[in-house]
């Protein structure tokens, strides 16, 4: 799990840094972290919530990276990094997250 920060160092860097990539590397980074939020996510016992997930955007800015302002670039990378940040946290400290359904 110690390359999960690494992670989100570079993740940051690239945000701060948008003029130095292209669109397949930003579109690379951010696959890398939807897929790293969605491990950590089932690490938690987090499941996913059908569309009213906040990876939508993470996955909207990838998918369009060559077609959206390197501004969305920075935006969606700073993103990511939060919410692999946040995951870490929760799965670092041995919390397990169980959700049940409200009943009527």
């Amino acid at each position: 799990m110690s390359s999960t920060p690494n992670f989100i160092a570079e993740l940051v860097r690239a945000a701060n840094e948008t003029e130095r990539l292209t669109a397949v590397e930003v579109t690379r980074m951010l696959d890398r972290a939807i897929a790293t939020v969605r491990e950590l996510r089932e690490q938690a016992g987090i499941p996913p919530v059908v569309g009213r997930d906040a990876l939508i955007y993470v996955q909207t800015v990838s998918a369009g990276s060559d077609r959206v302002p390197r501004e969305e670039w920075h935006h969606g990378l700073l993103h990511a990094a939060e919410m692999i940040r946040d995951l870490h946290i929760v799965v670092d400290s041995g919390t397990r997250i169980d959700i049940t359904a409200r009943r009527p």
